[in-house]
């Protein structure tokens, strides 16, 4: 089987429908929830969540035959509280936390190095805006590789498994860069 040859890039207009279904199909099919707004309301507005703000940006990689296969995204906003647990909301403010979100490959195109490539990039440009002292991320432990993936690259801030109840299910990260 020939690999496909991989370029990745600064997304632009061109690039939005493409990493639009790279991730809809995502949510519907490994985490299984479907869209939700409140969730995933920057999927449908990918042009005013990553592309015209300053510190955000939407990173694709796209196949031999500019077919965009995967999406890692970036921006300046911590995580919220609620549902978020407080000490990570503290611990991650808007402003100064960038946050890596939409990490998304598709099947197909797995366990080729795209994740940690998309991540990386999103980590020079974090390093390059040079206002973000720390850079977070949240995961659904359920995703099959999600966790494996993000504990291989960063390190576990706070895991919801834990909390009484379980909280959400959620496991926080913090990526070293810079």
């Amino acid at each position: 089987m020939r690999t496909p040859d991989y370029t990745l890039r600064t997304a632009g207009p061109v690039d939005l429908d493409g990493a639009r279904a790279v991730m809809l199909d995502t949510v519907y099919r490994d985490f299984g929830t479907g869209y939700v707004p409140r969730w995933h309301g920057d999927v449908i507005d990918l042009d005013g969540a990553y592309l015209r703000p300053e510190r955000h940006t939407l990173i694709v990689a796209v196949d031999g035959d500019g077919v965009v296969v995967a999406t890692g995204a970036l921006d300046s906003r911590g995580p919220a509280h609620p549902p978020n647990p407080v000490h990570v909301a503290e611990r991650y403010p808007s402003g100064e936390t960038a946050q890596l979100r939409r990490v998304y490959v598709r099947p197909e195109h797995r366990r080729r190095g795209l994740a940690r490539r998309l991540v990386d990039e999103l980590l020079a440009f974090a390093a390059a805006d040079g206002g973000y002292r720390s850079v977070y991320l949240h995961t659904d432990p359920a995703v099959t590789g999600a966790e494996p993936f993000w504990r291989s690259l960063a390190k576990v801030v706070h895991d919801e498994r834990e909390d009484p109840g379980g909280g959400q299910g959620i496991v926080h990260f913090e990526v070293p860069f810079g």
